[in-house]
């Protein structure tokens, strides 16, 4: 059995950390074993569950802090001894491969699985990172086409170089189910209400002040509709206050940070995902497997339409008025077909216990390449 080491960077609730902890829960960990190296002042490291599964939780000084975190990387990879440190941190991943490339780490491997929007004010930093961000590395991942394009560059991508692995979610569990929808609109008292969904982290790269113009128009036009809100973030307190100042907060049900939200999906009519930018979104996939019609932003990647019928771009250019025009259609007619896309989405390759064995297998030809140069060596 051999260790790996996944750096996370700050392993907040949301896509990465659903994404990271579906391809380990299906990998084989009788061959392959995480340890998960986060950041101290992450808020959701489900460390329970790793350390059942096998795995190891080590707590270093956060990025703010690089050279404490590059110190904090370099001692741990020594002391395990890794073959692959597998970053997950984007442009930030240049630090964690050029601690695993100083104290001989033989594989780093660098993924992408977010872009950019100039909007967004984290955007300086990863131009200024983004140009040596390859440095170091010596494997590329992305979880999209998109993501790797934007990263790496399409030279490498033309040339075959950046291995793709989709966002997986968890098919099954994610399906619709009409008696889990009905239990959950009792509990939220929303039998009778057209439910608009949101999930994710309260940001600017997600948009949320404008999802909460968005549905002040729905609103507007139906006062039926109510707005079901999961998740935290530095814009919790500006999306409060602009609840209030629209005079809608009858009409918001805003339940902070959950970890169950499979429920709330059936509980929805409709998912709104209008981000400045995305890699691959998770809760889109999610929503889309629970039979949602997703109402995406343009700025995310067209591959997040896994099913066709669900998914539906709309730019940010357009007034809240054709977005609020768009969804109430779209969603209305969506209500009397309401199904489970577990086959569809399984079909196209966002199932995690498929792709954790693609996974599995990458790692393994990696190792066995190393196995069979020190040989050649010998000979």
């Amino acid at each position: 059995m051999e260790k790996i080491a996944i750096i996370m960077g700050k392993m907040h609730s949301g896509g990465k950390k659903n994404l990271v902890m579906e391809y380990y829960r299906n990998i084989d960990k009788n061959e392959i074993q995480f340890d998960f190296l986060c950041d101290t002042d992450s808020n959701a490291i489900p460390k329970e569950e790793i350390e059942k599964l096998g795995g190891t939780v080590y707590e270093i000084t956060p990025y703010q802090n690089i050279f404490k975190n590059i110190k904090d990387i370099k001692r741990i990879c020594k002391k395990n001894q890794y073959k692959i440190v597998h970053g997950y941190n984007g442009t930030m991943n240049l630090f964690a491969m050029f601690a695993g490339w100083n104290v001989g780490v033989p594989f780093r491997i660098n993924e992408s699985i977010s872009m950019s929007h100039s909007a967004d004010r984290k955007t300086i930093l990863k131009k200024i990172l983004k140009p040596f961000s390859r440095c170091f590395s010596t494997h590329y991942m992305a979880n999209g086409e998109s993501c790797g394009r934007w990263q790496f560059g399409d030279t490498l991508y033309a040339q075959g170089k950046i291995a793709i692995f989709k966002t997986v979610i968890d098919t099954q569990k994610n399906r619709y189910d009409e008696y889990v929808r009905k239990q959950c609109r009792k509990q939220l008292k929303l039998e009778r209400n057209l439910v608009i969904g949101h999930i994710g982290r309260l940001t600017e790269q997600k948009n949320t002040l404008f999802i909460i113009d968005i549905f002040a128009e729905i609103y507007r036009r139906n006062q039926n509709a109510r707005l079901l809100l999961i998740g935290d973030g530095n814009l919790r307190e500006a999306m409060l206050s602009k609840i209030k100042s629209l005079n809608i907060e009858n009409a918001v049900l805003y339940l902070g940070r959950r970890e169950d939200i499979q429920q709330f999906y059936n509980a929805m009519d409709c998912f709104l995902l209008p981000s400045l930018y995305e890699g691959l979104p998770v809760v889109g996939v999610e929503a889309e497997t629970c039979g949602l019609p997703v109402f995406f932003s343009t700025e995310v990647p067209k591959e997040s339409g896994v099913c066709e019928e669900l998914s539906h771009f709309l730019d940010l250019k357009k007034p809240v008025e054709e977005w609020a025009e768009e969804i109430l259609m779209k969603t209305q007619a969506n209500l009397s077909q309401r199904r489970s896309y577990e086959n569809e989405v399984k079909a196209a390759g966002f199932d995690s216990k498929t792709e954790a064995n693609k996974l599995l297998q990458y790692y393994k030809d990696l190792l066995r390449s190393r196995k069979d140069e020190k040989h050649q060596l010998r000979e």
